[in-house]
């Protein structure tokens, strides 16, 4: 069960790196979709929300992999 959850709370943000993409790709072929008033605000919003989605993902598996020990010294945690 608790995989699960993990695996539900990690589909918010690659759902909102997905909703950014095609923000800015609609954004790219001047289609304005309905919340927004201009292309270039559009854009700029999808270019918030892909890299807001990329960098939880990058942060989670980053803090799994220094829990885990898999990472290089350069990126551990320094002791006191």
């Amino acid at each position: 069960m608790g995989r699960f959850i993990a695996l539900v709370i990690l589909l918010i943000p690659i759902f909102t790196a997905g909703l950014g993409i095609k923000l800015m790709r609609d954004a790219f072929f001047h289609i304005v979709q309905p919340p927004f008033s201009s292309v270039s605000f559009q854009f700029l919003m999808g270019i918030i929300l892909f890299f807001v989605g990329f960098a939880f993902i990058g942060g989670f598996i980053f803090h799994r992999d220094r829990k885990n020990g898999k990472i290089g010294p350069r990126f551990s945690k320094k002791e006191g």
